[in-house]
């Protein structure tokens, strides 16, 4: 099933929209959200990489840099509010211990997972096309792809332990969201790169 957004991301994401007043149904409105729409058909989650971009149409315009610099803003928001659940699901009580170990666990992949894609977002606002610039996406491709294994193998202790209930659903339902996001950022990225070696 393809991911979604969590309600506070969505509810934050419909407040940026009231602010940049965006309209899709201007001539350039129409045109932005379009190559969004056309962007976002290269990854393995379309719908999802529409509908978390395209509120930041009038921003992204038809720039694949700026379209990849934002997948991944989007992503590392959605990773960020997944730490802080797991870390209040951590600290409930009642919890079997090795439930408790198993988010634990899970909080560590994830929090390995920001700081890639901090040194991702970091790399690529640094990105400029020259000598360097292969050196640059092969790092950024590289931390992405890092943060995307963390966040797969945040099941792990659960899976081992066949843990099933009401906080593995909740661990897996954002781990599988931010996944999502992240694999759609990297394919974003490798399409931003493509973009730039048909150039002369």
């Amino acid at each position: 099933m393809e991911g979604y957004l969590m309600p506070a991301l969505l509810l934050a994401l419909h407040i940026l929209q009231l602010f940049n007043h965006i309209n899709p149904c201007t001539a350039t409105g129409k045109t932005n959200t379009q190559y969004i729409k056309r962007s976002c058909s290269v990854t393995i989650y379309p719908r999802l990489c529409y509908h978390s971009l395209s509120i930041y149409a009038g921003k992204i315009k038809t720039d694949p840099k700026v379209l990849a610099h934002t997948a991944l803003n989007v992503t590392l928001a959605a990773t960020q509010e997944s730490s802080v659940i797991m870390r209040r699901l951590s600290e409930i009580h009642g919890l079997k211990p090795i439930e408790t170990a198993a988010v634990l666990d899970c909080m560590e992949e994830i929090g390995d997972a920001i700081l890639e894609l901090q040194q991702s977002l970091d790399e690529l606002g640094h990105v400029v096309r020259g000598s360097n610039f292969w050196f640059q996406m092969s790092d950024i491709q590289t931390w992405v792809s890092a943060a995307l294994t963390d966040e797969d193998t945040c099941m792990d202790g659960f899976e081992e332990h066949h843990l099933r209930g009401r906080v593995e659903a909740v661990v897996r339902r954002y781990t599988v969201n931010v996944a999502h996001l992240t694999s759609n950022a990297l394919a974003l990225i490798n399409s931003y790169a493509s973009s730039k070696a048909a150039l002369p």
